[in-house]
């Protein structure tokens, strides 16, 4: 889950502190968050994150105090606000199964907070599994244990500081997906065009490799200069990049291909650049050329996120 990254920073900021972890471990129907989802609650009371979008967060938050108190780890069921069946509702019609259990060595060490942060500093996702009748989390799964998948945050190399990489920054940036410009040409970037976002201006191939991609890192090449955009693909794809787009028209993808091809990529490798960049829109204008990048990316990320929660289940 790459949104539980506010989760793992108030985690860490509360360290030394009691808290509680709820998690999402079971889904029915039209549930509002998906598994793997967490809410992390301090003794005082203060909170972060959701685990049903706000339906139940007021029960979960006094199972959370219950456990903070002493009571030991537990599973929780919440469905449709029929009356009888549960205490608490639903009122999207979904049904949920939530773990809250103490952050300590009987529950969710507060150590793991600092492995699942470290992995993503390298750009690496970390598997924890948790044992449901006993509460445990850790790092060696067990039989019938739940798995959650720390993904890192999602991140987008931009190659190329041009116009349609200023619409794009912008909707990377709405939609929680952390945007770094690179471009060695100093002219293009500059803080002038590029405000309050992190630019690079080291050659595509170091600058990517870096940054350790991996599947929660998009790569896009924009510049329309071999010479910068060819570097980017090779350092994207020697690594476990989870998107990879060129700009470009149909004819000059072909040549592309047999450029990457004459340097030893196979197919498979070939395979993974979509290009040209982005879902096909009918795309006019650069803001619209974002767009359509923009959604691609999304695409790509979140099939593959299906792909693991359908490993896991």
């Amino acid at each position: 889950m790459n949104d539980n990254e506010s989760i793992i920073r108030k985690s860490i900021e509360w360290r030394g502190a009691r808290m509680a972890l709820a998690t999402v471990v079971s889904t029915w129907g039209s549930a509002p968050r998906p598994r793997g989802s967490h809410m992390i609650v301090h003794a005082d009371g203060r909170f972060e994150g959701s685990i049903s979008g706000g339906c139940v967060e007021s029960a979960v938050l006094q199972r959370a105090a219950e456990v903070i108190g002493g009571r030991s780890a537990h599973v929780e069921r919440y469905g449709v606000a029929d009356g009888d069946a549960w205490e608490v509702g639903l009122p999207c019609g979904g049904e949920i199964a939530v773990l809250v259990q103490p952050v300590n060595e009987a529950g969710f060490a507060p150590g793991l907070f600092d492995r699942i942060a470290a992995a993503s500093a390298r750009g690496r996702a970390l598997t924890l599994a948790t044992d449901l009748n006993s509460g445990v989390t850790r790092e060696v799964a067990g039989e019938g244990d739940f798995l959650n998948r720390y993904d890192p945050p999602r991140r987008l190399l931009i190659v190329g500081a041009v116009q349609i990489a200023q619409s794009l920054v912008p909707l990377a940036q709405a939609i929680g997906v952390t945007p770094v410009v690179i471009d060695p040409r100093g002219r293009f970037l500059t803080a002038e065009r590029f405000p309050g976002v992190e630019l690079d201006d080291r050659w595509p191939d170091e600058a990517i490799a870096a940054r350790f991609p991996g599947e929660s890192t998009a790569v896009v090449t924009l510049s329309h200069d071999i010479k910068i955009d060819d570097p980017a693909l090779v350092a994207a794809l020697r690594a476990s990049t989870g998107y990879v787009a060129a700009l470009g028209s149909r004819k000059s993808h072909a040549a592309r291909l047999e450029r990457l091809g004459a340097m030893g990529f196979g197919a498979d490798d070939l395979a993974r650049i979509d290009g040209p960049a982005g879902l096909d829109i009918g795309a006019i204008g650069a803001a619209e050329i974002a767009l359509s990048i923009t959604a691609g990316m999304v695409a790509g990320f979140n099939a593959r996120a299906i792909a693991h929660r359908m490993e896991n289940i």
